[in-house]
């Protein structure tokens, strides 16, 4: 695999951030009373992004493409400043306000990776003039906590079926912002594992939702499951 473009990312400085110039979290000391009664306190960030009346911060995105020599998970390398390190990741975005896990899934996918998909759901969906069965079941109420001793920050995983027959897959244009520097690929899944592992070896770190999709894939086959 050729050297990613974000290896030209730098870190120049790090240092404290002062409250007044936060633009996405804020530092945080809750107070809470222990099983025993003992009144503690917690130091964590959180988000101050997520819309109101909104249970979630964003998305999580699992496509699959079909391609001709296997399924293959598509991933993307992005250079993170806070561990100064590229991650390989799944696209994934903040939700907007009154906006479903589902349309912000489809639309970051889009402006991510230039893949045109439509969100997976318990119901048959209509997907390019003809009514497709859901391939999974999809559960809005469940979302997923990153870091939840650090960050507030969580997230639903959603699974986007991706029509790789389609004129608007073949050749996929990212619509990126210019702060976003963002490299899509796909690995297959059946040597997820391995090749993350490979990928780690090279100096990238792994995402945890990319690091988990792999151990399970790793757990299903161990116990054929």
């Amino acid at each position: 695999m050729s050297p990613s473009i974000q290896a030209q990312s730098k870190l120049i400085s790090r240092g404290p951030l002062d409250p007044a110039e936060a633009r996405w979290a804020r530092l945080v000391k809750t107070t809470y009373s222990d099983p025993l009664g003992v009144q503690r306190t917690w130091e964590s960030a959180e988000r101050t992004t997520r819309p109101a009346n909104c249970a979630i911060d964003g998305v999580g995105i699992v496509s699959i493409l079909n391609k001709p020599e296997g399924p293959e998970l598509l991933l993307q390398k992005q250079y993170r400043p806070p561990i100064d390190m590229v991650v390989i990741e799944v696209p994934a975005g903040l939700i907007d306000a009154g906006e479903s896990p589902e349309v912000c899934a489809v639309r970051e996918l889009k402006e991510e990776t230039g893949y045109v998909g439509v969100a997976e759901e318990t119901s048959p969906v209509m997907y390019n003039g003809t009514w497709m069965p859901p391939l999974v079941e999809w559960d809005a109420d469940f979302y997923v906590c990153g870091d939840p001793g650090l960050c507030n920050t969580n997230l639903n995983m959603v699974h986007v079926r991706v029509d790789m027959t389609i004129p608007e897959n073949q050749d996929p244009k990212p619509e990126l912002e210019d702060n976003e520097f963002i490299e899509c690929f796909s690995l297959p899944l059946k040597s997820l594992f391995a090749d993350l592992k490979k990928l780690e070896a090279e100096g990238y770190a792994i995402d945890a939702r990319v690091g988990t999709v792999a151990e399970g894939i790793e757990l299903a086959k161990k116990w054929r499951l």
